[in-house]
């Protein structure tokens, strides 16, 4: 390729909503141009790394025995509302009306449709298991979109869906994917981990992200240095602490706290370990009849230690609250505790609450916690003596570094990450809802099981950049790189031996099957390698007059701090040896 024959729109400056490495840098480097909020066009420059991190997934996914099929980006309310998603997705899900005022969707993800697939052509345990997916454009109606192609609201996903037999089979097909995806990441040359995730509303112990590692990532990662232990925050268990609860040593004393409201307020206060107080947070859930109105309320008591956080999706998996919950009201709370928030404890309740205890809290002896009465708390408490031993022990916070490991191979680290991948067992969610049967080998009817596969394409190139970018601009992986190497000729309009040079070399590699580019555009050195620095190309080559004299040309990777000299009559042998390695 020939710059003169492309579009290069490089920016000097990145427009000012970009918040992120990844938007500033794809903004300038010419490979975004934003539409709308949330909307881009892929611009020639972007699209090809696009293409690319398609190609490797398509390669992998038929390797893994899954069958490429495209679904409408636009389809029919009516199967969105077998599952329900119709009303309960939210305002994410984009609805729109046809002439004849007929509900449509556009598509956020496709398990109506492919669910709809399986039940008219998969009808016998012969024609199983199966993998269908696509590589698509989806749209989510973001709140806030941000951060360029990280949180976009239009973006391109390979979905999969497979369909089982049963839940062993559906298992196996799990297992294929995941090391399907483990080859898709190798591919692409970046720093990833993949870690258990939860299921959510979806259910079941399999599933995992695949993050790309970097220190701008929204998500937590947690993981084991000492073994293969990784988990997202959500998933992290945290153990209860080894040993048995220390004994009593203090008399239980209620002491003035006036205006002191927060756990790390009180340890100071009181010149104590933040790690002694005990934080009180209520919740709130609601009894329902047959017609869903309401019928009653109880509210709930949840303690933990003054120096960890909640942790929602594990409270969520509390036996009583996994119906969902709420935060209490101010007059809620005020009802049952005779006090605002902020000097809350489960001592001297006006009405009863559920008290459900972290692990660590249970374990605890001589603690603090609210006195339920603004202006003081209660020092030295203890279970068992102060008030009952808790009914309800549950891990109900995010783990923090140097908490043991679950696997009990070592201690926790944390570090940052994007999810670009995810997948997990579906069971039945879609195939019961929908009455997606198959007739197995007894000829009766029975639902599939599902799996399902994503991963973000059009995001994992932002990720990409994240992880691997400079001062100067972008750092490519040579796989998923727009090119893979750019000739520079200095003085390519005045020079016939530079022109020749420059052109052999493009043609011998461009003959190899490297995707190379040759900057024919005349401009000064200073600007050209500005702008290929920018995009990231990693492999660069020089051409100068003076070069070809002294029968060397210039080869820099875009990690290289500095250039090497490379013969002329070796050039091209040189740089298919880097890239091989």
């Amino acid at each position: 390729m020939r710059a003169t024959q492309f579009l290069i729109t490089t920016l000097k400056e990145a427009p000012a909503d970009a918040e992120v490495a990844s938007h500033r840098l794809m903004t300038r480097a010419g490979m975004i141009k934003k539409l709308g909020a949330g909307i881009y066009t892929y611009m020639p420059m972007g699209l090809r790394v696009i293409r690319k991190v398609e190609a490797i997934v398509r390669e992998e996914m038929n390797r893994a025995g899954a069958v490429e099929l495209a679904m409408p980006v636009v389809q029919p309310a009516e199967l969105w509302q077998e599952t329900g998603r119709f009303e309960k997705m939210g305002a994410e899900l984009l609805r729109i009306k046809d002439r004849h005022e007929r509900d449509f969707v556009v598509q956020p993800t496709s398990e109506e449709v492919v669910t709809d697939i399986a039940r008219q052509e998969l009808r016998s345990y012969k024609q199983l298991p199966r993998n269908l997916y696509q590589i698509q454009t989806k749209f989510r109606d973001e709140r806030r979109p941000r951060f360029g192609l990280m949180r976009g609201r239009e973006f391109i996903m390979k979905d999969a869906y497979s369909f089982d037999r049963d839940l062993a089979a559906a298992k196996q097909s799990y297992q294929a994917m995941a090391q399907a995806y483990r080859r898709i990441f190798d591919r692409f040359g970046l720093r990833y981990r993949a870690v258990a995730a939860d299921s959510g509303a979806i259910g079941g112990d399999l599933s995992e992200e695949f993050q790309v590692i970097a220190a701008t990532g929204e998500d937590a990662i947690v993981y084991c240095p000492q073994s293969e232990y990784a988990a997202n925050m959500e998933k992290a268990e945290a153990l209860a602490p080894a040993g048995p609860r220390p004994a009593a040593g203090q008399a239980m004393e209620k002491v003035p706290t006036p205006g002191k409201s927060t756990c790390p307020d009180v340890a100071a206060l009181l010149a104590v370990p933040l790690q002694t107080t005990v934080k009180s947070l209520v919740l709130a859930t609601e009894s329902l009849d047959a017609k869903g109105l309401p019928t009653g309320k109880q509210l709930w008591l949840l303690l933990l230690r003054g120096d960890h956080d909640m942790n929602e999706i594990k409270v969520s998996k509390v036996p009583g609250l996994d119906n969902g919950f709420r935060f209490a009201t101010g007059a809620e709370i005020e009802a049952h505790f005779g006090t605002r928030p902020g000097y809350l404890g489960p001592i001297g309740l006006q009405q009863p609450v559920k008290v459900v205890a972290d692990r660590e809290v249970a374990a605890m002896a001589d603690w603090i916690c609210g006195a339920n009465e603004e202006g003081y708390h209660l020092t030295g408490v203890n279970w068992g003596r102060d008030l009952p031993e808790p009914a309800l022990v549950a891990d109900l916070r995010n783990v923090v570094e140097g908490d043991a490991s679950p696997d009990g191979k070592g201690t926790l680290a944390i570090e940052r990450g994007i999810e670009v991948g995810h997948i997990f067992v579906l069971g039945t969610k879609y195939s019961v809802p929908m009455n997606a049967n198959f007739l197995d080998e007894d000829g009766k009817p029975r639902p599939f099981e599902m799996g399902c596969y994503g991963i973000g394409v059009t995001r994992l190139p932002a990720a990409a950049i994240e992880q691997n970018h400079d001062e100067r601009g972008i750092i490519w992986p040579d796989a998923i790189a727009p090119f893979t190497v750019v000739v520079c000729p200095i003085g390519m309009d005045r020079s016939a031996e530079v022109k020749a040079a420059a052109e052999q070399l493009h043609d011998e590699l461009t003959a190899a099957g490297i995707d190379v580019m040759l900057d024919d555009r005349g401009e000064r050195p200073g600007a050209m390698f500005a702008d290929w620095e920018l995009i990231g190309v990693p492999h660069r080559v020089v051409i100068s007059d003076r070069g070809l004299k002294e029968g060397q040309l210039e080869y820099q990777n875009r990690r290289d701090a500095g250039a090497t000299k490379v013969p002329v009559t070796e050039i091209a042998a040189f740089v298919k040896g880097r890239l091989q390695a």
